[in-house]
């Protein structure tokens, strides 16, 4: 009859079932490591209120039009406006060129039509502003004229960005007018200039 004792091997071999239970395997130096789950970005995107719109003065002058980034990237949109050798803006980009209209970078995918801007006609007083129309290529201003048509003729590396060497058609004003309508932004300032 055998002895009620474990012999030396049965307990070399219960620690090794352990220590290939711990570790991952018998023999292995080291646990294997926990897979690391990464958390997705959230998607970035701007939808502007009528109060996101402020003062010309207020944001930051480039060749006559004006620029703002309301997602922290007015660096990037700075520089790729200064350049001004194309380049896609960043979401959160706002351009104007007069305070009744604007376009606003949009998350990707928002409209690949209008390269993901959206386009703005606006009402400014002294009260702040009022959004009249917003969207994509069915945007018209007080004049008639459809933002996005305008826009479309812009060389596409200038991210539907019109200026005079971007391949759109001329303003039917000059840059002297152009000009007074922005020195008349009726907007309370939020800086002192």
């Amino acid at each position: 009859m055998r002895s009620a004792t474990r012999s030396p091997w049965f307990s070399l071999v219960a620690l090794c079932f352990a220590i290939f239970v711990v570790i991952g395997g018998c023999g292995s130096d080291t646990p294997k490591a926990a897979s690391k789950v990464e958390t997705p970005k959230p998607i970035e995107d701007l939808n502007m209120a009528a109060t996101d719109f402020v003062n010309l003065h207020d944001m930051t002058p480039v060749r006559g039009f004006f620029v703002a980034n309301k997602l922290g990237h007015l660096k990037e949109t700075v520089a790729i406006a200064t350049a001004n050798k194309g380049g896609k803006y960043p979401v959160g980009t706002i351009l104007q060129l007069v305070p009744q209209e604007a376009m606003v970078k949009r998350r990707a995918g928002f409209n690949p039509k209008t390269k993901d801007w959206e386009f703005f006609f606006l009402t400014t007083s002294a009260a702040g502003t009022a959004i009249d129309k917003r969207g994509g290529e069915e945007v018209v201003n007080r004049f008639g004229g459809n933002c996005y048509a305008c826009h479309a003729a812009a060389q596409g590396k200038f991210d539907l960005v019109c200026e005079k060497t971007h391949g759109c058609a001329p303003l039917p004003i000059g840059d002297d007018l152009i000009h007074g309508i922005q020195a008349t932004d009726p907007r309370p300032l939020a800086t002192k200039n």
